[in-house]
């Protein structure tokens, strides 16, 4: 007998590059700039939480939206930083991760063969969230310099089959940020039609140089069609944790938890009371960890200059694009590999990012989010340049 064929529901999709150049780096025993997760500790105070909250019998089936303690944690924080509180009960919604949290948003609303456009580059869980709803993506390229949104190409993007934007600021992997004139754009491309925003903001305390972050939620007229996605890993350096939520209206809660019951049902039911607690008792970590990290960027750039590297700018996130034309010609994918194999540091390639990747372009992202004795054991490898 012979096993059935399989008809692969996500043809052009393959094992991620995150997994990929962390197993190369693994194997090499390289410096890991790639994936993006902090190699310094969880706060103390939410590692003492979740011990409590464990040690207290929260180990069983939470309520599928969240526990009501950190849905207020949550609304306590958005009207905090955005002056505006959602409706504890009928607007927030946990997740096991934003990725999960922008599956579901995806999953809720397209019906197949409509469009949802996305901005390349993107994060890569975008494009199969979409395919598997049977929909289809319409990528509208960034500018390759400055990932800057061109908004009339966004607007001629536009059809009747359009069912959802998808943006995200900070940008994963630019560190490009949208700012008020860009909000007030998505507002004029969406007003008057029945196109769903989705905002990915998982980076949304992660912004520098005295800027504000524009979230969604700041604007009425997109936070009444918006999911609003964020993501507790990346605030509070605790990404296997694979907590996030989710913030949208009524109706479109509604419809999101639909399919958040049947596919997580649920997420870590102690973490969730860690992050109540966390939220309620130290405000002050979220606030202020743009100053957290702003110091590792300079200093992250200031030691690339020393190179033959090239950085860009990074005015939100926790990753650096540098331009490494004077050191190779290789297209990305082969650079980040002969960089992790023969100097031992492990980068990402932006190619995975786009639907077609502009010609030419020699851009690698290098996550900073790591103590610096990580840091400086990849500058002084990637000296030698």
């Amino acid at each position: 007998m012979t096993a059935p064929h399989i008809d692969t529901k996500l043809p052009k999709v393959g094992t991620t590059i995150f997994t990929v150049m962390s197993q190369l780096a693994a194997e090499c025993n390289a410096v890991n700039l790639g994936q993006g997760f902090p190699d310094f500790p969880v706060p103390q105070r939410l590692v003492d939480a979740l011990d409590a909250a464990m040690r207290a019998g929260h180990n069983q089936y939470a309520p599928m939206s969240g526990i009501p303690a950190l849905r207020k944690a949550i609304a306590d924080k958005t009207e905090r930083g955005y002056g505006w509180r959602p409706d504890v009960d009928r607007e927030i919604t946990v997740a096991s991760g934003a990725s999960e949290a922008i599956f579901d948003a995806v999953a809720a609303v397209v019906r197949p063969g409509e469009e949802v456009i996305v901005l390349d580059p993107c994060y890569d869980c975008y494009e199969p969230a979409i395919e598997l709803a049977g929909g289809v993506a319409v990528h509208v390229a960034l500018d390759p310099q400055t990932f800057a949104p061109d908004w009339d190409a966004v607007r001629a993007a536009i059809t009747p089959r359009t069912r959802m934007l998808m943006i995200n600021t900070p940008h994963n992997p630019s560190g490009a940020i949208l700012g008020p004139d860009d909000m007030a754009a998505v507002a004029g491309l969406l007003r008057g039609t029945d196109i769903w925003l989705l905002s990915d903001e998982v980076y949304e305390h992660i912004v520098y140089d005295g800027a504000r972050h524009a979230s969604a939620l700041l604007y009425p007229e997109l936070r009444e069609r918006a999911f609003v996605v964020s993501s507790f890993g990346k605030t509070y350096h605790c990404t296997g944790w694979k907590v996030g939520y989710c913030i949208a209206p009524p109706a479109l809660s509604t419809e999101f938890r639909k399919v958040h019951q049947y596919n997580t049902f649920c997420s870590f039911t102690p973490a969730q009371h860690a992050f109540a607690a966390m939220i309620e008792d130290e405000p002050s970590h979220y606030e202020q960890l743009g100053a957290f990290y702003q110091p590792k960027r300079d200093r992250f750039r200031e030691q690339l200059l020393t190179t033959r590297l090239k950085p860009l700018p990074v005015a939100g996130g926790y990753f650096q694009l540098v331009d490494y034309s004077q050191v190779s010609d290789l297209d990305d994918l082969a650079f980040c590999k002969w960089l992790t194999t023969e100097h031992g540091v492990a980068t990402i390639p932006l190619s995975p990012f786009y639907a077609i990747p502009p010609p030419g372009q020699r851009l690698a992202r290098l996550c900073f989010a790591k103590n610096e004795a990580t840091l400086d054991a990849a500058i002084a490898r990637l000296q030698k340049l």
